[in-house]
């Protein structure tokens, strides 16, 4: 649907800056825009989608916060990938572990 709304949006900007007919027909087709844009009943409309969107918007936010608790790119970037992790388990555990060789 959104496709098609560009589609003909184009096709009506490609006719009016390639038109021929004249300033009147220019005119003509911009008063008729402007009816088309300060209709109440498309002013209602594009209220509804702006909510829709924003609504839309919140909520994929919440849920990929829910999926990626990061609060900046900072704290991301400052988090170990998995193999870090690992690897520092790994040395954390090695130097808790008590010594097997004896001191001499």
């Amino acid at each position: 649907m959104r496709y098609r709304i560009a589609f003909v949006a184009g096709l009506a900007v490609g006719y009016v800056l390639g038109a021929k007919a004249g300033r009147d027909r220019y005119d003509q087709l911009a008063r008729t825009a402007r009816s088309i844009v300060e209709n109440p009943s498309v002013q209602e409309t594009a209220g509804l989608v702006r909510a829709q969107v924003s609504n839309a918007g919140k909520t994929v936010y919440a849920k990929v916060s829910e999926k990626v608790p990061v609060t900046s790119v900072r704290d991301f970037l400052s988090r170990p990938s998995e193999e870090e992790s690992a690897e520092l388990d790994r040395v954390e555990s090695a130097a808790a572990a008590p010594s097997t060789t004896a001191h001499p």
